[in-house]
């Protein structure tokens, strides 16, 4: 009877919802990065961390498969929603619809529209009596993007007035190539190719160059018997809290103030980011040894870029490098520099809310590591092995959630995270989190929550919070205090710091949404005076938010953005602003996105990172810097079912400069012009 009458509910809601379908290329990751990536600064790889929710996007969960762990890494629920819908599958059975969401206890309306673009519900009938091949090329969730992008003005790399040093071996255009073919909690089928601006198309395998400069593919099988995930080809590995195995599923503390302070143990997953340092390449498996506990092994070898150094007959590296790019002598020199090989183990038990894990991982470079020394420095890396072991245990008691990781390089020092998330009542939500590195912690693939870029010379303290008046009204924030016992970079002196976010929100409807967002983060760096090199200050920086979406109708949104920000520093104090303006129209095949900004930026600390609308599963995230103006325009038009195009164009015209950009990028004159354009075909 309790079917029949969810059922019927169903029908009803799916009756009254104007969107029934939710198309996946039409969600609104505007609104999306706003609300999940309250904090957007250079900080972070926002592209990498966007293009993940935009795989899920394009390889959503199943419903009725689909883990704690998978539906905790879109953080979109908190611990209570997580544990009605664990509790309201195992008691109703299968979902038969997205819709059905609706009738979990604890899903509200904004919820559901958040969630079902990123779900799905798989059809099992489709796999019996087929083979593997014949179900791979009868999925229809497959896609084959074609992108091209440029910059009109010529930049100083590409004229004969360019140096040996700076000429770049390439034309001006990014080529970007996808294909993927995948059924969730079956298999995935993926490859991409990528030449940036600048690098030249070869074919010289000698030097491992097979046309495009960026090549990644995967092949990937899950729960056939015993073997539950296996992956060929390139991955990445999510396991415990980050100290070790972190991919670029964790957001950190500049996301949403509860939930995505904790990572989701997702094993092993296909890689297809354009970043070409975070992934592995070889093999991974999940192999099913008792009915509570899974065996995860992987092997990797591949090849790093580095800036090698040659003392006599001896070479050793200096650094990684992590761009990506190969235009110039000496970025072609630094490609492929080195070989690293890694290999990891897990053993993994988990048993109704229980997940703990023990974890072994070890990397070998083929060329030792010999970073230059500096004050800073000196207990960084060097070498060419190391090996971490450590433990990792989650556990969720009614509306509480618990998770720790404690991690060691061996020989050297530990790493320890520690943590909650609880829903003290329907309306208020916590989170807090404990971490403490020490200075000789290493991990090269490691993405734990801390206020440095790595896990290393930091203890800290965070207490997140939010409070829902009601559906319209609901107020956040967080503060961290944290440590640096070590010297750090551009701060040559053990420091403490601090930093605290404000947010309020407002939703009267659908149509609007309005929120108010401050926040300041003080920390130590040097002061640079010629008196005393090594002489610091606090430094205060405050950012003020001021964002309004609302829709006039269906097909015609706007949305109006003021952010404004302050650096004290030395005796100091400089100023950043910029207004824009967003505008959307969509009428039935087309739709049209445009963006107007103002901006005035005293100097670099001032700068602003604004997300901008792009075509699918692409990226834009610029830092606004300097004085003067941002337009974009972005055209999306459905020639058919199976084929979608876009073009985008974006200007920056400044007025406080004559050239723009350094070195290979500059461009004599102060306006800068991009084009994109962008061709999905679905077979």
């Amino acid at each position: 009877m309790k079917r029949i009458a969810v059922l019927s509910l169903l029908a009803i809601s799916a009756s009254l919802v104007k969107a029934q379908d939710y198309p996946k290329s039409d969600i609104d990751l505007n609104r999306l990065v706003d609300e999940i990536f309250t904090n957007q600064s250079g900080d972070l790889n926002y592209a990498d961390l966007y293009e993940n929710y935009l795989q899920i996007l394009s390889n959503p969960f199943d419903l009725n498969n689909v883990s704690v762990e998978e539906l905790s890494s879109l953080y979109l629920l908190t611990p209570s929603q997580l544990n009605s819908f664990i509790s309201y599958r195992a008691e109703v059975g299968k979902f038969v619809s997205v819709y059905e969401l609706q009738s979990i206890p604890e899903f509200t309306k904004d919820t559901f529209q958040k969630l079902a673009p990123f779900i799905t519900i798989v059809d099992d009938k489709a796999t019996i009596n087929r083979t593997l091949w014949n179900r791979i090329r009868s999925e229809e969730n497959n896609y084959l993007l074609l992108r091209y992008t440029q910059t009109l003005e010529t930049q100083k790399g590409y004229t004969s007035t360019a140096t040996t040093s700076s000429k770049y071996a390439g034309g001006p255009e990014d080529l970007y190539l996808r294909f993927r073919v995948s059924r969730p909690g079956d298999f995935s089928v993926g490859a991409t190719a990528k030449k940036d601006a600048g690098e030249n198309l070869e074919w010289s395998p000698s030097k491992k160059l097979y046309g495009f400069d960026y090549l990644s593919f995967h092949a990937q099988v899950q729960n056939k018997g015993r073997i539950k995930n296996l992956i060929v080809g390139d991955y990445q590995a999510q396991f415990g809290q980050g100290l070790m195995l972190g991919s670029v599923f964790g957001i950190g503390k500049n996301g949403e103030t509860i939930t995505s302070i904790r990572r989701s143990s997702l094993g092993f997953l296909p890689y297809t980011s354009q970043y070409q340092a975070g992934y592995f390449r070889g093999a991974a498996v999940a192999y099913e040894v008792g009915k509570h506990i899974t065996l995860h092994g992987m092997i990797s070898s591949r090849a790093r870029d580095g800036n090698l150094q040659q003392d006599s007959s001896l070479s050793s590296l200096s650094s990684f490098s992590f761009s990506g790019l190969h235009r110039t002598p000496s970025e072609l020199e630094n490609r492929n520099a080195l070989e690293e090989r890694n290999m990891a183990l897990i053993i993994n038990y988990q048993k109704q809310n229980l997940d703990v894990g023990a974890m072994i991982h070890r990397t070998n470079l083929s060329v030792p590591l010999q970073p230059s020394l500096n004050l800073y420095n000196q207990f960084n890396f060097s070498g060419s092995e190391n090996t971490n072991v450590g433990i990792f245990l989650n556990y969720t008691f009614a509306n509480v959630t618990m998770f720790c990781e404690v991690a060691h390089s061996v020989s050297q020092g530990m790493a320890s995270t520690v943590g909650l998330l609880a829903n003290l009542t329907p309306r208020l939500d916590i989170s807090l989190h404990y971490r403490n590195f020490s200075r000789n912690f290493y991990s090269f693939y490691s993405n734990a929550l801390s206020e440095n870029s790595t896990p290393q010379n930091e203890s800290g303290f965070y207490w997140g919070w939010k409070y829902t008046f009601n559906k319209k009204y609901s107020i956040a924030g967080y503060v961290d205090f944290f440590e640096f016992p070590w010297l750090k970079y551009r701060s040559y002196a053990p420091s403490t710091g601090s930093e605290w976010l404000l947010r309020f929100n407002y939703k009267p409807s659908k149509l609007i949404y309005l929120f108010l967002q401050v926040r300041e983060e003080s920390k130590q760096r040097n002061t640079g005076a010629d008196i005393n090199l090594y002489s610091t200050e606090q430094g205060v920086r405050r950012n003020y938010w001021i964002n309004l979406d609302y829709a006039t109708s269906p097909s015609l949104s706007f949305k109006t953005r003021i952010q404004f920000n302050s650096y004290q520093f030395a005796g100091k104090t400089t100023q950043g602003s910029a207004i824009m303006q967003d505008a959307t129209f969509a009428w039935r095949k087309f739709s049209a996105s445009t963006r107007y900004a103002i901006f005035d930026t005293d100097e670099f600390d001032n700068r602003i990172y604004v997300y901008e609308p792009d075509a699918w599963l692409a990226f834009s995230f610029p830092a606004y810097n300097g004085k003067g103006v941002r337009s974009l325009v972005l055209l999306q038009y459905k020639i058919s079912k199976k084929v979608d195009v876009w073009m985008r164009w974006a200007q920056t015209h400044y007025t406080d400069r004559s050239s723009i950009g350094s070195g290979g990028e500059t461009i004599m004159g102060n306006t800068q012009n991009d084009v994109r354009f962008q061709t999905r075909i679905r077979f």
